[in-house]
C-alpha cells in the first residue's frame, strides 16, 4: 500500500534535502573542468610536436568554433551574424599570419571585414542590416583577429617556445586566481559584472603568472627575469578584462555561459576568451624585448 506523502505544515518530517551540487564554490564541475582542461592542454602540445601546421589547423578550428557560439549567442539577440565569411575568413586569417607574418593578417582582416559588410548588405539595406554587420565586424575582430597574433608568436624566433610560455601564461593566471578566489576571496572585484571574481584572486593571479613568466622567460627565452615580471603582471590584467568583457557580453545576453562544448568550462570562447584579450600584447612586448 502506497504511503500518503508527508505534510510538514501538519507536524510530519521535513523531506530530505537534496545532495549538494558537483559545483564547486567558484561554480565550476571541478572534475569535468580538469579533465577538459587536461584534454586540451594535451591537445595543445601534441600540435606543437613536430611540425607547427597542426597547431594552425587546432587555431582555426577554436575559431570556427568561437565564432558558432557567438553566432548563437548572438542570434538571442536578434542579430544575424553572417557566419560563412566569418568562418573562411577566420581561417583566412589563420593562415595568412602563419604565411605573410603581420600584414597578411591585417589584409587577411580587412578582406574579411569587407566580405561580411558585402554579404550582409546583399539581404538588404536597413538598421536590422546595420545591426548584423556591425556585429560582424565586431566578431571578426574579436576572434579570428585577435587569435591571429598566437599564430604571429609562432612564427617569430623560438616561436613554439614563445606560444607555450603565452598559454602556461595564461593558465597560470586562470589557476592562481581560482585558488586565491576560492580560498581567500571576500572583496568582489567587480559585483555587477563577475560576482565571483575578488581582489584576492586577482592577486592570486598575479603572483603566479609573475611566477611562471620569470621562469618562462629566464629558463624558455634566455632573457632577463624582468621580463617575465612584466608579462606576469601584464597577462594577469589583460586576461582579467578579457575576461570581464565576456562576462559583460553574456550578462547582456542572459546567458551563463556561451556554449556546453567544454565541459566544466562551458563553451569555446569561455575558455579562450582571456587568451584572446592577451596575444596582441604578448606578441607585441616579445617582438620588442626578447
Amino acid at each position: 500500500m502506497e504511503a500518503a506523502p508527508i505534510d510538514p505544515a501538519a507536524g510530519g518530517a521535513e523531506p530530505p534535502a537534496p545532495l549538494p551540487s558537483r559545483a564547486s564554490r567558484a561554480g565550476r564541475n571541478l572534475p569535468a573542468a580538469i579533465a577538459s582542461g587536461v584534454a586540451l592542454l594535451v591537445a595543445f602540445g601534441l600540435s606543437l610536436w613536430f611540425r607547427p601546421e597542426p597547431f594552425v589547423a587546432l587555431v582555426v578550428l577554436a575559431v570556427g568554433a568561437g565564432l558558432w557560439e557567438l553566432r548563437q549567442a548572438f542570434a538571442r539577440a536578434q542579430v544575424r551574424l553572417p557566419y560563412w565569411p566569418l568562418l573562411v575568413g577566420g581561417a583566412g586569417m589563420a593562415v595568412s599570419a602563419f604565411t605573410g607574418g603581420a600584414e597578411g593578417l591585417l589584409l587577411a582582416y580587412v578582406l574579411t571585414v569587407a566580405a561580411v559588410v558585402v554579404w550582409r548588405l546583399l539581404d538588404g539595406p536597413g538598421p536590422q542590416a546595420l545591426r548584423d554587420a556591425t556585429a560582424g565586424v565586431f566578431a571578426a575582430t574579436y576572434v579570428p583577429f585577435m587569435a591571429g597574433f598566437v599564430v604571429l608568436l609562432l612564427g617569430q624566433a623560438d616561436g613554439p617556445a614563445r606560444v607555450v610560455l603565452f598559454v602556461l601564461l595564461a593558465v597560470a593566471n586562470d589557476t592562481g586566481g581560482y585558488i586565491a578566489g576560492v580560498l581567500f576571496g571576500r572583496h568582489p572585484l567587480a559585483r555587477t559584472v563577475s560576482p565571483k571574481k575578488s581582489w584576492e584572486g586577482f592577486a592570486g593571479s598575479v603572483a603566479l603568472a609573475v611566477g611562471v613568466g620569470v621562469a618562462g622567460a629566464v629558463w624558455g627565452l634566455g632573457a632577463s627575469p624582468w621580463l617575465g615580471v612584466a608579462l606576469g603582471v601584464m597577462v594577469a590584467i589583460t586576461a582579467t578584462l578579457g575576461d570581464l568583457a565576456e562576462s559583460l557580453i553574456k550578462r547582456d545576453l542572459e546567458l551563463k555561459d556561451m556554449g556546453s562544448l567544454l565541459p566544466g568550462h562551458g563553451g569555446v570562447l569561455d575558455r579562450i576568451d582571456s587568451l584572446l584579450a592577451t596575444a596582441p600584447f604578448v606578441y607585441l612586448v616579445l617582438s620588442v624585448a626578447a
